[in-house]
């Protein structure tokens, strides 16, 4: 072991957990809801900034816990990006709250580095450690305005569900370790291919993918999402829908890859269920949806099944497919939640489609924002939705999925009817009267940086795929 070497590859952990900890520290000393986030800006650029260092260590393997590599930078940076982008958005909402703002950036940071943990995870332990540090985190984050009834009522729903999934995750981890011997993804694959298949495998494997399918929010482990997505803050909804779903998939396709998942029918089988369900049913609920926030929730179900097709796949379209399917969803997924944030307050969200009636004609920035947002998440072009699908498909297509990409296909279809009503309601005339109040600059810079972000990613893809590519492609 080298240990400057190994801290350099670690260093935007570092920088991260420290920030958390100098936030705590300035409140100790004064409480000041700027300063927090001020400081807690200044982390995340830090940590954003050293993962190019970090990446001159690439790839290593730092103590049997963490690898990283191209792929858990790549992840990293997106996982940081989006967290910037929350806590850029959350300032000015969190303005109007009168007690205790500032500990919110604190849970925002731990929340992201639970997840960057995730993401660099080589070994169960600590995966199960940077879930809990993302999950105990989201706890707090999901009923922090504690004044609204419904964020205690969200909370405490997918606390529930969360310590269930938890329990799930750790006796599937147990049963795996009973048949291995090890709790390491790279020892545990070695096992796997001198021992071949055993019961305790397949029951372990069983109860690790409940668990899974709850953090994912796939069908049938869907039901808290519409709930919470609901009952959270905005800003904290974002969070949840890309960094806290991105994550875990992120680290599904790492370990289920490095197992040899597709050896293995019974769970290919139980798998392509779970996807082909997740396309329906979720793109089924959210068309009934009069709610915004409870749309947007169960559409991401039906984005985790899409996703969920090239983990079924096989070929070399495979990580290129799920980065940059991540990208365009995390950057319309934020976009969209970013228009509902700037135009809610702590007390009050506006969350109703109803409400963004006629919106062109009062906020003609945002509304144009929230269509380019709808339009990418349906897949219209040009935006990097329609792309991202297109290299979903091609996956399956290689990989004879047909019944999976029947499902992605219908649901696609379903999907533009919903997404294409938000899209055309805000350019209705409406007789409601509104003064603009001046929007905040950094959250106007936010989302202007999005929108074009997925216009430019749907008309010069290249420019991501050649990234992913040279960063993405191999696993270790």
């Amino acid at each position: 072991m080298t240990y400057p070497a190994d801290f350099t590859a670690i260093l935007p952990f570092l920088i991260l957990a420290t920030a958390a900890v100098v936030v705590m520290l300035g409140i100790a000393i004064v409480r000041h809801h700027l300063m927090s986030f001020i400081l807690s800006l200044i982390g995340l650029v830090l940590t954003l900034l050293s993962l190019p260092l970090a990446a001159t260590e690439s790839p290593r393997q730092v103590t049997p816990l963490l690898v990283i590599d191209g792929y858990a930078l790549f992840y990293m940076g997106l996982v940081l990006a989006a967290t910037l982008v929350v806590l850029i958005l959350s300032y000015r909402y969190f303005s109007g709250l009168e007690r205790n703002p500032e500990e919110y950036y604190i849970l925002l940071l731990l929340a992201a580095l639970g997840a960057s943990v995730l993401v660099a995870s080589s070994h169960f332990a600590s995966f199960f450690l940077g879930l809990e540090i993302l999950s105990i985190s989201l706890y707090v984050l999901i009923a922090y305005s504690y004044d609204v009834i419904h964020r205690v009522e969200a909370a405490l729903k997918y606390l529930i569900l969360a310590a269930a999934s938890a329990a799930f995750l750790l006796f599937g981890m147990a049963l795996l370790y009973a048949w291995s011997g090890t709790l390491e993804f790279a020892r545990m694959a070695e096992a796997h291919a001198t021992q071949g298949g055993s019961l305790l495998l397949l029951l372990g494997l069983g109860l690790l993918t409940v668990g899974i399918g709850f953090k994912l929010a796939v069908v049938p482990f869907h039901l808290w999402t519409p709930d919470v997505y609901q009952g959270a803050p905005a800003p904290v909804t974002a969070f949840v829908a890309t960094v806290s779903k991105g994550s875990m998939l992120v680290l599904v396709l790492r370990y289920f890859t490095q197992l040899g998942f597709h050896e293995h029918p019974e769970l290919l089988g139980g798998f392509t269920i779970v996807a082909v369900l997740s396309m329906l049913v979720g793109n089924l609920l959210a068309f009934l949806q009069s709610n915004l926030k409870r749309m947007l929730a169960y559409s991401s179900i039906a984005h985790m099944g899409y996703l969920l097709v090239p983990i079924l796949a096989t070929g070399d379209l495979v990580n290129q497919a799920v980065a940059f399917y991540l990208v365009a969803y995390f950057a319309a997924t934020l976009l969209a939640f970013g228009v509902i944030t700037v135009l809610s307050t702590v007390e009050k969200e506006t969350e109703e489609i109803e409400a963004y009636r006629g919106l062109f004609w009062r906020r003609p920035g945002l509304a144009l924002g929230l269509a380019v947002s709808m339009f990418s998440l349906a897949g219209i072009p040009p935006s990097a939705g329609l792309v991202g699908k297109f290299i979903l498909a091609a996956t399956g297509v290689q990989s004879a999925l047909w019944l999976a990409l029947g499902a992605l296909i219908v649901g696609s279809v379903i999907g533009l009817f919903y997404y294409a009503r938000v899209a055309i309601i805000v350019f209705f005339s409406s007789e409601e009267e509104e003064a603009a109040a001046p929007l905040a600059a950094g959250s106007a810079a936010v989302l202007a940086v999005l929108a074009l972000a997925v216009i430019w990613l749907g008309v010069f893809p290249s420019s991501m795929t050649e990234l992913i590519a040279a960063v993405v492609e191999r696993l270790i």
